[in-house]
């Protein structure tokens, strides 16, 4: 767990403000209303081995970003491969906006843009032409979400591309990706090969494309831009999928985490036996739900010589790591 350490009076003010944080329409009402933009049915392509991916289910709905973690290897890029219909299924099925992402790939490509984990560009072409390339492909006729596109993302697109760097390389496939406006965005490992400065770019724009409703699966494994965007998140292990759940439940957003630390041990005591939540050994930590942190703050608090409060963040990385930990046991020799 994170934690950040303000002074008293400042977490009040910034927890409250919280609780008054306008809520979106929640993605659960959503799905009740309309059919999933994305839905992969018991999908399984084995390889042998124990590799491949093996009865992964999940749905994605209009409008709402959906993260799928895991390390090299665990499936990840070759689900997203069957969505894209570059792979037949062993099992299972694949559907976009309900059309077959195998037999239907032509209808498919027009609702779908696809920024794959290895960009491949050809050689001896300007930037320009590859874009002009990519326009022709999906009939652009409108230069107009180009323009933004290339000053987001600061490329010069006169460069041949064999001059390119590696983080180039990668801007001109988001452009790419992205250029057509589609309302349904396919993205493994986006910011892989951006600068620091340019994934915070990236990570904004993908909160602006969310709030334009666009349907959107990011296969990462870097968890910033998973917990700055998802609403909910797939874990992906050996193939298969080991949890999957609400970002909001996951991060508790319906209440928070304290630790508590008082002047003195007799404080504390008494505070443990009147607030309650839990004792460690030089601190208490509680959980207080959004609509009661006015009274916590200001009544419950009120003196008992409280030192220092941190509030506890949720954590994905650990979240993420626990299911990839296993125990190891090793014969003496």
């Amino acid at each position: 767990m994170g934690k950040e350490s303000l002074p008293v009076q400042t977490m009040a003010r910034a927890a409250v403000q919280d609780m008054l944080v306008p809520s979106v329409k929640s993605i659960k009402e959503r799905r009740m209303k309309t059919q999933a933009a994305l839905k992969i049915d018991h999908l399984t392509k084995d390889f042998g081995h124990g590799r491949g991916i093996f009865d992964v289910s999940f749905e994605v709905y209009p409008g709402e970003v959906f993260g799928f973690l895991g390390p090299n290897g665990a499936g990840k890029t070759t689900t997203i491969r069957h969505i894209m219909g570059f792979t037949k299924p062993g099992h299972g099925s694949v559907t976009v906006q309900g059309l077959d992402a195998t037999t239907a790939y032509s209808q498919v490509m027009k609702h779908v843009g696809y920024l794959p984990g290895e960009v491949a560009l050809p050689e001896s072409v300007t930037g320009w032409k590859f874009i002009k390339t990519a326009q022709q492909m999906r009939h652009v006729k409108d230069d107009g979400y180009l323009k933004k596109l290339i000053e987001m993302f600061d490329l010069d697109l006169s460069v041949n591309t064999k001059q390119m760097s590696l983080g180039n390389k990668r801007k001109l496939a988001v452009i790419a990706a992205f250029l057509a406006d589609p309302e349904i965005l396919i993205l493994d490992e986006p910011t892989s090969g951006l600068d620091p400065a340019m994934q915070e770019t990236f990570i904004n724009f993908m909160v602006s494309e969310k709030r334009r409703g666009k349907t959107i699966l990011l296969s990462s494994h870097i968890f910033p831009e998973v917990e700055a965007t998802c609403d909910r998140i797939a874990i992906i292990k050996d193939g298969r999928i080991v949890s999957q759940v609400d970002a909001n439940k996951l991060q508790s957003k319906d209440k928070k985490t304290f630790e508590l630390f008082f002047a003195n041990q007799a404080a504390l005591q008494q505070a443990g036996n009147e607030l309650g939540g839990t004792i460690e050994h030089d601190h208490l930590d509680v959980t207080v739900p959004n609509d009661k942190l006015t009274q916590f703050f200001n009544s419950q608090l009120k003196g008992r010589q409280v030192t220092r409060l941190n509030e506890v963040k949720f954590d994905l990385e650990k979240y993420f790591l626990d299911f990839y930990r296993t125990d190891k046991v090793f014969k003496t020799i």
